[in-house]
């Protein structure tokens, strides 16, 4: 898939945005170790340049290849520094060890990593990092491509489905609503971390669902209703065949209080037993068809919408 002939979108499991031309290569997402011999190979085709420059979009610490192999291939890889902390880097002393998954799949963690912002100049593209306030993580970064025109945040607009939120890497919902509203313009080009490359009208719509389906939850609880009266109306339904079933997947969607941990409540697992009169503080969980579950936090207040 290409946005230009200078921007091509590799698939790997999640999406990986790239920039070609003579001075190399810059890669931005979540690839994985087994895409990376082939990536090189396309990398290798379209540029005499050995450059490469590899940016590792945030990931939770079960799922992350780290630096997919590049750094052995010579790139240049960094991520940010929220996320290098999370896997064993950037750290005030002594490492400590890395998940015990890196060894079986050849990688490392990166050796770099950035704070606040980060910026490229290759190929007659500006390309800018910034980081965001915390939505699917607090690692987040809006990654601008100025001269196509493009935008990617990876698992800030997944691309399809009810948005996930990983409150163990300090995701939140108003975060991540920020991060979104400037860039509903259907002139500018958004890469999602997952299926094909769409525009500002695309994020504008999942934004709005989000709106939606957070007020109604709101006045759920504040109606009084018990949680099985809140699953019973259904406050998604009518936006369940176009979000609700993207890759058969399961979301749970949270209204919490920031009192409550994720482990009191058992988010991103199975929620433990509430008593009624505290379920509106805690924990709100919608379900669907599952083989795989995601977690939507909805604070109770939208002040920052």
């Amino acid at each position: 898939m290409e946005i230009t002939p200078n921007l091509p979108v590799f698939s790997t499991t999640d999406g990986v945005v790239a920039s070609v031309g003579r001075d190399g290569a810059f890669l931005v997402g979540t690839p994985t170790a087994a895409s990376t011999s082939k990536i090189s190979d396309v990398l290798a085709a379209r540029t005499k340049s050995a450059f490469r420059y590899v940016v590792i979009a945030p990931q939770d610490r079960s799922h992350s290849e780290g630096d997919a192999g590049w750094q052995r291939r010579g790139a240049f890889v960094v991520m940010h520094e929220n996320t290098l902390q999370r896997l064993g880097g950037d750290a005030m002393g002594a490492p400590p060890p890395p998940p015990a998954r890196f060894a079986a799949l050849g990688v490392q963690h990166p050796r770099m990593a950035f704070s606040e912002v980060l910026a490229f100049d290759l190929n007659g593209e500006a390309i800018h990092f910034v980081h965001q306030k915390p939505g699917y993580s607090s690692a987040d970064s809006l990654v601008h491509f100025h001269v196509g025109t493009t935008v990617y945040w990876d698992e800030v607009f997944p691309g399809g489905g009810y948005p996930k939120i990983d409150e163990s890497q300090g995701g939140t919902l108003d975060g991540l609503l920020k991060t979104l509203k400037p860039w509903t313009d259907g002139a500018i080009k958004i890469v999602p971390a997952r299926g094909r490359v769409t525009n500002g009208g695309t994020v504008k719509a999942f934004r709005d669902m989000i709106v939606t389906v957070q007020d109604r939850v709101q006045h759920l609880a504040a109606a009084g209703k018990t949680e099985s009266q809140a699953v019973a109306e259904h406050p998604t339904s009518d936006f369940d065949a176009e979000w609700g079933t993207w890759a058969r997947t399961r979301r749970r969607l949270c209204l919490r209080d920031p009192r409550v941990t994720c482990k009191e409540v058992g988010c991103r697992n199975r929620p433990l037993p509430l008593a009624k009169e505290r379920w509106a503080e805690a924990s709100f969980s919608l379900t669907d068809r599952s083989e795989q579950e995601e977690c939507m936090i909805l604070p109770k207040t939208s002040e920052a919408l």
